[in-house]
């Protein structure tokens, strides 16, 4: 995993402390952001690096034939199954299957996957035998499964039997500090793969990708940095990311704004020595805090049991602080 940023270091802090225990993972996060990446570096440092690594989007294949790509078919177990199969999991047993766009499942394969997670056996389509294996269940979603419980779009057993450990991988413009070095490591990968020699982004294109506001992640800045690798087309890059960046809907700065005015005034107030420093080190602080929580909230579109997770945080804390700002006029 690439980068310096808070939110990546606590992510490799994770990977550690999880990655030899076995416990279920789902990794959260937009699309692009690198949710693969983290499960294969989960798979590296676990004990079931040598075993395979096995990948299923569950968003690419048809619900219809998702349980036969997952748990494999006996001959004639439908039309065409003229010998058998093996599935996905079978495939894996020893290492890890990851589950790719997870919030894509059916619910009626959900009920299944329950099984497998409970026992770590199944049956063939069209089979009788009972199959045990041993793998290791890492799982991503861009979707608020929360959420999707709560509207019956995931079933609330398999969403606690996936979810022991939950990984939040913030979008590449929330940890823009990480977009020098995941530069430098696309260059270097892609002039070796392509043998084009030494490579180095502009600074003049550096400055704009800083400010970009990168809707497709770490995925669209690989994709832009293979571009310049192969074709250095250095100015169609920079035409595009203006473009892209002048389509983008304009941030609204009043709110970003006013959290600052806040900060000026009581900073202006210990200046003028109205109050005392402790008391306003306190009221300074407890503005960041709400401030942080806030974006919490916004990332996990409201879900407050998420917002506490990802805050590290227990949901009564979290309850407990919000109605505290409120008390406080906040």
């Amino acid at each position: 995993m690439v980068g310096k940023s808070p939110a990546i270091q606590r992510i490799k802090d994770l990977v550690l402390q999880v990655a030899d225990t076995d416990l279920s993972v789902v990794i959260y996060g937009e699309s692009g952001v690198g949710k693969e990446v983290v499960a294969r570096t989960l798979y590296a440092c676990s004990h079931r690096a040598r075993g395979p690594f096995v990948k299923v989007n569950c968003a690419a294949i048809p619900g219809d034939l998702l349980e036969s790509e997952l748990f494999g078919y006996e001959k004639g177990a439908f039309t065409g199954a003229d010998r058998a199969k093996p599935g996905k999991f079978e495939v894996a047993n020893g290492g890890v299957i990851f589950l790719d766009e997870i919030g894509d499942m059916p619910l009626a394969l959900q009920s299944k996957m329950l099984q497998v997670l409970q026992d770590q056996e199944f049956c063939r389509l069209g089979g009788h035998r009972e199959i045990k294996v041993d793998v290791w269940i890492i799982s991503a979603t861009n979707h608020n499964l929360e959420k999707d419980v709560e509207e019956g779009r995931f079933r609330q057993d398999l969403y606690y039997r996936l979810s022991v450990i939950k990984i939040h991988i913030p979008p590449l413009r929330e940890r823009k500090e990480d977009i020098p070095l995941l530069c430098d490591y696309f260059a270097r990968l892609y002039s070796q793969k392509y043998g084009m020699g030494g490579f180095e982004v502009p600074r003049y294109l550096m400055d704009l990708f800083m400010k970009y506001h990168w809707p497709g992640n770490v995925r669209e800045l690989e994709n832009y940095i293979k571009r310049l690798v192969v074709l250095g087309d250095f100015d169609e890059v920079e035409r595009e990311i203006r473009r892209f960046s002048d389509e983008l809907p304009p941030q609204d700065p009043s709110l970003e704004d006013e959290f600052l005015k806040k900060i000026a005034f009581e900073l202006a107030r210990a200046e003028q020595g109205h109050l005392d420093l402790k008391e306003i080190k306190k009221r300074v602080a407890t503005l960041v805090e709400k401030k942080v929580i806030d974006i919490a909230l916004k990332r996990t579109d409201g879900n407050k049991r998420q917002a506490a997770n990802v805050l590290g945080i227990s949901y009564k804390a979290l309850l407990y602080k919000i109605r505290e700002f409120e008390e406080m006029g906040l």
